[in-house]
C-alpha cells in the first residue's frame, strides 16, 4: 500500500515541531514525511509498523525515524473510544541539525543516531520512561526553553543503550522509484516550499518535462491540477493550525499558509471543507467535547 505524504508544519520562529495527539487522529495512517521524527507513546498499546518492521508498542515506547520512512501506530482500543492523548511527537528537518552543527560542534555527536534512524530506532523501555517528563515539558515550553528540553532529550538518547534498528537492511522505501520518479520529487519540493512562489515551469524542469507534459503527468498522478493541489495542501495546513492553536486568528492563518487575501482563503476553504474556517474550528471542538463526555 502506498504511504501518504504527511504535511509537517513547523511554525515561524521555531526550529522544530513539538506536538501531541490522541487516538483516533488524522495522522494515524500509513504515512511518511521528509522530516526526522522522535515519537513517544504515552497511552494505549497496540501494533506499530516502521518500514517492513512490525511490532507491539506500549506506554513508554520511544522511537526515532529518519526522512521518508513509512510508519504507523495502531492502538488497541474499543470502537468509538476516544483517547485524548496517545503520542507526543517532535519533527525536525535535516537543515536544523546541519545549521546547529555549524555553530555548536557538540551536535556532531548526534550524527550517528540520525544516520541509523533512516531504518528506524527503538530505544529501551527505561529510556522511554525517562523521556516522558522531558517530552511533557517540551510540549508546553516556549522560546529558548524548547531548545533546552530538546538538548536534554538528545543527551538522553545518546547516553542510552544501543537502540534496536527496526527496518531491514534490504528495505528501500524510495519515493523516486518507477515512472513517477520525477513527479514525486516535484511534489516533495512543492511541499517543502509550500509558502513560497513555485512556478509550474520550475517544477516541470525537475521532471525533465515541458510545462504541458508536466501538467498532464501531475494531474494523472494526483487526480487534480497543480493550483488545486497547492490550495488543498494550504487548506490542510490551515486545518492543522486552526486545531493546534485555538487562539490563532483566522486572518493570520490565512497569510501564514500562503494565501494572499482572506476572501480567497475563505472561498477555497469552504470549497474543500464545506464550511468556513471558524465553523471548522467550532465544529471540531464541539465534536471532541461530545466524544469525551458522551
Amino acid at each position: 500500500m502506498q504511504p501518504d505524504l504527511e504535511l509537517v508544519h513547523i511554525r515561524k520562529g521555531e526550529s522544530f515541531a513539538a506536538w501531541q495527539h490522541g487516538y483516533p487522529f488524522r495522522t494515524v495512517r500509513w504515512h511518511y514525511h521528509p522530516e526526522y521524527e522522535i515519537h513517544l507513546v504515552v497511552e494505549t498499546s497496540g501494533k506499530y509498523y516502521i518500514g517492513d518492521h512490525i511490532g507491539r508498542f506500549a506506554p513508554g515506547q520511544l522511537v526515532m525515524t529518519g526522512p521518508n520512512l513509512p510508519q504507523n501506530w495502531l492502538s488497541d482500543v474499543p470502537e468509538n473510544v476516544i483517547v485524548p492523548r496517545r503520542s507526543q511527537v517532535i519533527q525536525f528537518r535535516k537543515s536544523f541539525i546541519d545549521d546547529a552543527r555549524e555553530v555548536m560542534p557538540e551536535f556532531e555527536a548526534f550524527q550517528p543516531l540520525l544516520e541509523k534512524s533512516r531504518r528506524g530506532l527503538l530505544f529501551d523501555h527505561d529510556t522511554g520512561m525517562a523521556a516522558m517528563p522531558i517530552m511533557a515539558a517540551l510540549m508546553e515550553a516556549k522560546s529558548v526553553r524548547r531548545l533546552s528540553h530538546f538538548c536534554d532529550l538528545v543527551d538522553l538518547m545518546l547516553a542510552a543503550p544501543e537502540p534496536q534498528i527496526l527496518a531491514s537492511l534490504s528495505f528501500q522505501k524510495n519515493m523516486d522509484e518507477g515512472e513517477d520518479k520525477g513527479i514525486n520529487r516535484a511534489i516533495a519540493h512543492l511541499r517543502d516550499n509550500l509558502l513560497n512562489p513555485m512556478p509550474e515551469k520550475e517544477l516541470a524542469s525537475m521532471t525533465g518535462q515541458s510545462r504541458s507534459a508536466f501538467s498532464r503527468s501531475f494531474k494523472r498522478h494526483t487526480g487534480t491540477t497543480l493550483v488545486r493541489y497547492k490550495n488543498q495542501l494550504r487548506v490542510d495546513l490551515a486545518c492543522h493550525m486552526l486545531l493546534s492553536d485555538p487562539d490563532a486568528k483566522v486572518a493570520d492563518i490565512c497569510f501564514d499558509v500562503g494565501f494572499s487575501n482572506l476572501s480567497n482563503f475563505n472561498r477555497q476553504f469552504f470549497k474543500l471543507k464545506g464550511m468556513s474556517p471558524s465553523e471548522f474550528r467550532t465544529t471540531f471542538a464541539a465534536n471532541k467535547l461530545v466524544r469525551m463526555t458522551g
